[in-house]
């Protein structure tokens, strides 16, 4: 086999063939025939040829590559949207450049400048907590490359979205407390310039009105939700006494109060019952076992991966937004309130 740098010239005069008929036989053209396809492939194969994807993608002004902005990798929501992601664009053709923003806007604007200079064909985004502007996203729409955000979903100009009903989940699951006896609930919320975090918020209210409990400001806590934030919010519910219920919007902040609380003498769920959001490993295997939400991780990565190929192949952007179910999963950490 040939190592050195095979051209369609080296094809076309190993088989005494013109070389815009290999380009196109190369290129899948109909204009030629199956039987001479054929041929060419085979001879291309043996002689070492390589698609020179550049000189391709300058051609045709794709370059059949997606950009993906992470907050963590290490979260294994995010980590779970991302095969989700990785396997609907394989299946399509397209590669992926994955980054994470680290929850810091500037780390942010610099990926998306990057992914801009390299002319990523679209961009699947969930933006970072310090996030509240996007003017870093208008390089985008000036090329015509489609945005969708997953999981935190943003009024963007014509951007589509795929996301829960984080609203609904996170009544389920101040209800589920209330319905195990829980009076007294806090929640952890996150950044309130994030709308998923404001819908939280939202559904953690509707829940206590609805069952005459009334909202408690002091209840209320906005964080980033690590798991330093977690022990933080603890160390503070414990001054109130009739605190009986947490609904946090993360596992990560719900696991770090739950083992503070439990080293200060609390015990989850008859003291003090639990909630968190996600669904990470973890959750299920730590003591007692932590009632989440279980999000369509990796369904989401698939439904915003093929909505933004869609968009791309259409050459259009249009506002879409898909909302996913989500489930509680009752564990130890909720159970048993009132026994």
């Amino acid at each position: 086999m040939n190592t050195g740098k095979v051209t369609i010239h080296d094809i076309s005069k190993a088989l005494n063939i013109d070389s815009s008929t290999v380009s196109r036989a190369l290129n899948n053209s109909v204009r030629v025939s199956k039987t001479t396809k054929e041929k060419i492939l085979a001879k291309a194969k043996e002689l070492g040829y390589q698609r020179n994807s550049l000189a391709s993608n300058l051609r045709t002004n794709k370059t059949n590559t997606i950009g993906v902005v992470v907050p963590r990798i290490s979260r294994h929501f995010f980590s779970t949207v991302i095969a989700g992601i990785e396997e609907t664009a394989y299946d399509n053709g397209y590669n992926v450049v994955i980054c994470q923003s680290l929850e810091q806007l500037k780390r942010e604007q610099i990926i998306t400048e990057t992914l801009v200079s390299n002319r990523v064909d679209g961009l699947l985004i969930s933006i970072s907590m310090q996030t509240t502007s996007f003017e870093h996203l208008e390089a985008f729409e000036g090329y015509g490359a489609p945005i969708v955000f997953y999981d935190r979903p943003c009024n963007f100009k014509n951007s589509s979205s795929v996301s829960i009903d984080d609203f609904e989940a996170s009544f389920k699951a101040t209800e589920h407390l209330i319905l195990q006896g829980c009076n007294h609930i806090v929640h952890f919320g996150g950044p309130q310039d994030i709308t998923l975090y404001q819908n939280r918020k939202e559904g953690y209210k509707a829940a206590l009105v609805k069952h005459g409990l009334g909202y408690n400001p002091d209840y209320f806590f906005s964080t980033k939700l690590s798991e330093e934030d977690g022990v933080a919010m603890a160390k503070k519910i414990v001054k109130f006494s009739t605190v009986d219920g947490i609904v946090s919007a993360n596992d990560t902040a719900a696991i770090s109060a739950m083992r503070y609380l439990k080293s200060v003498g609390k015990h989850i769920p008859k003291d003090i019952a639990v909630v968190g959001f996600n669904n990470d490993p973890i959750s299920a295997v730590i003591e007692p076992s932590l009632t989440t939400i279980n999000q369509a991780d990796f369904n989401m990565g698939k439904k915003a991966t093929m909505i933004l190929i869609e968009q791309i192949k259409n050459n259009r952007t249009t506002r879409l937004s898909v909302v996913l179910e989500s489930e509680l999963i009752v564990r130890d950490s909720s159970k048993y309130k009132n026994d």
